[in-house]
């Protein structure tokens, strides 16, 4: 299986995608399954530089979104912020009443909304408001969802580790994406820091979920000196490989799921550093505690990950086919603002029939396609085969076309994006019906 090459420029990061204390338990967690969760869009607190201004980036309150699989938390959704405001959520197959801008309209402020969750995938998935965040007075914020697995999985630890980007100008304020970034400088944040430590102890298998919530930018992160053990991408279970070098690279939105073993020594400090295509710099670092060891020499190699069920194989012949043009002239596409229900689908496909989509990028620039509803894999160039992982994220090289395939299990209508890795470019959408 591919994993991210050792030279970290812009275009190995991007080509590189293409081909790429434990939690509460079960019982605990279904015995508040029926609890409806508040989330509110509200103005949040965040200091980006030193003495700067705090940035009051726009946020979801809430509680922490941790459940077991299959469970269907409840949520009201209430907006208090001066513009609409819609919730979408990344990486959950098959539940059509959450789709934003087809099911669950954007609120204005002081509106709310109901509906369920439907959790029928184990995995790292997330939600954020940067659907309709292009061009605001202030840019947004992610909040994470983890399910946990039906079976115990062998790590001592679990940390979720979500990477935020900014535009930050000198006074210490953020800019909105979808706005040209001018003096404005990049800024990087490990949940809502931009110093963020971890202490673990020695021969502790611990499971770090990578969460990119980056609005444009592809990065690579990486953990010198340690095997970084890939489990799972963008909430699904791959077959597990060894990360080259320590790197995982990620898309906007991307997310990956990792086992590193602690075999250092007590006071150990290891960096985890970010790499945005132009430098890399340390967003946080791994340091081992003084404590005796976990345990007295390290576990043995984990299995992969319970399947969440997604199917083996995927039959090719007979699939609907469709051409999907990313960047370039807009055509069909349009900003989420600008999006109406009523427009005619970017295609229609039978349900329990293969999907093969025919993605070409005619921008100057790479462009990140995310699917809504359904996980898909990246075929070969011949379509002879595809990536032994799932996706629900992917980059494409200007001048490139990348096909990629899903079973249409779940009836519905759903999103698709599309967006520039440039700041200032807008974030497009279109939608597909399975019926």
């Amino acid at each position: 299986m591919a994993s991210p090459p050792a030279t970290l420029d812009r275009r190995t990061l991007l080509a590189g995608l293409g081909a790429t204390a434990l939690l509460p338990t079960l019982s605990a967690n279904r015995a508040f399954a029926w609890q409806t969760r508040l989330l509110t869009a509200e103005a949040g607190s965040l200091v980006l530089r030193p003495g700067g201004a705090d940035a009051r980036p726009w946020s979801i309150a809430g509680p922490p979104l941790k459940f077991a699989q299959q469970d269907t938390p409840g949520f009201e959704f209430r907006s208090n912020l001066p513009v609409a405001a819609v919730l979408s959520w990344r990486g959950i197959d098959g539940v059509p009443a959450i789709e934003p801008l087809l099911a669950q309209r954007p609120l204005a402020a002081g509106g709310a909304a109901n509906f369920e969750l439907l959790l029928r995938h184990a995995g790292t998935f997330f939600c954020d408001l940067a659907l309709l965040g292009d061009g605001h007075a202030k840019p947004s914020r992610g909040l994470p969802l983890i399910v946990q697995e039906s079976k115990p999985v062998s790590v001592d630890r679990d940390e979720v580790l979500l990477i935020e980007e900014w535009r930050v100008l000198p006074d210490g304020t953020a800019i909105a994406p979808g706005v040209e970034p001018k003096d404005a400088v990049p800024v990087h944040t490990l949940n809502g820091r931009t110093s963020f430590e971890i202490s673990v102890r020695t021969n502790e298998r611990v499971r770090l979920r990578f969460i990119s919530a980056c609005q444009r930018s592809v990065i690579a992160t990486k953990i010198e000196n340690y095997e970084v053990r890939t489990m799972a991408i963008d909430g699904q279970p791959s077959e597990p490989f060894q990360a080259r070098n320590g790197a995982l690279v990620l898309a906007p939105g991307g997310r990956a799921d990792v086992f590193i073993d602690v075999t250092m020594p007590a006071g150990t400090s290891t960096p985890i550093l970010l790499h945005d295509g132009k430098e890399a710099r340390p967003i946080g670092k791994l340091v081992v505690s003084s404590e005796p060891p976990i345990r007295p020499a390290p576990l043995p190699p984990a299995p992969p990950l319970p399947s969440n069920g997604l199917p083996e194989r995927i039959e090719l012949k007979g699939a609907t086919r469709v051409d999907l043009a990313l960047g370039g002239p807009q055509g069909d596409w349009v900003t989420p603002a600008s999006f109406a229900a009523s427009t005619a689908p970017a295609f229609r496909a039978k349900r329990g029939r293969t999907v093969v989509l025919a993605l070409a990028n005619r921008a100057a620039t790479a462009t990140v396609f995310h699917l809504h509803g359904h996980h898909f894999r990246l075929l070969d160039k011949l379509d002879d085969g595809w990536k032994p992982f799932w996706l629900d994220t992917l980059a494409v090289e200007p001048g490139q076309t990348h096909r990629i395939a899903f079973l249409a299990e779940h009836a519905g209508r759903y999103l698709i994006e599309s967006a520039a890795t440039d700041w200032a470019a807008p974030r497009l959408v279109r939608w597909y019906a399975v019926e």
